[in-house]
């Protein structure tokens, strides 16, 4: 056992420990997204992002289409940039929060502007998150992180690494012989 792993142990945090930190740090497997920008280029890698960490990823180029989509699918977490063509986020936003149909779905805002006035008005208008590009996988995987304990998203199950065998204990039950 390395010294890193002996401390590890030593102080409670086990391979199953690590198992359950991960699992509760993504969304439930399946879980809806909807990608909402007006760049091919972000739909396609955030797409692709959350595809491979098992969700079911849809995508709107325009916030008429995101809010079509929302109603219609009723996503688990939207994902949804500040400046789009027509409706612009801020507006998309608001007008999720008002329809009781979409009012619960969390929301991330995105955005390549830098300033902090977006940021105030993202959390007035009642955004779970607010998502700086350029991103990568760390802040897209953190942000998920914090719906989930938050309880804003369902977290995927902890899956027990090792099942523990105690030369104690008593069978339930023998299988019965296949022989003849």
């Amino acid at each position: 056992m390395t010294g890193i792993g002996f401390f590890k142990r030593l102080l409670g945090h086990s391979a199953a420990n690590e198992q359950h930190d991960e699992s509760t740090r993504q969304a439930a497997l399946g879980s809806r997204m909807l990608v909402v920008d007006d760049s091919p280029t972000i739909c396609a890698v955030l797409g692709r992002m959350l595809e491979r960490d098992g969700y079911a990823v849809q995508k709107a180029v325009d916030g008429e289409s995101a809010l079509e989509l929302a109603r219609e699918v009723q996503p688990d977490l939207i994902f949804l940039d500040i400046v789009l063509p027509g409706i612009n986020g801020f507006a998309v936003l608001r007008a999720l929060r008002h329809d009781p149909r979409t009012a619960q779905i969390p929301i991330v805002m995105i955005s390549g502007n830098q300033q902090a006035t977006e940021q105030f008005y993202v959390q007035r208008f009642g955004a779970d998150d607010f998502i700086k590009k350029p991103f990568g996988r760390v802040e897209v995987g953190a942000c998920i992180h914090k719906l989930v304990r938050a309880g804003r998203l369902a977290g995927r199950a902890a899956v027990p690494v090792a099942l523990s065998v105690d030369a104690d204990a008593v069978p339930l039950k023998q299988a019965p012989s296949l022989q003849a």
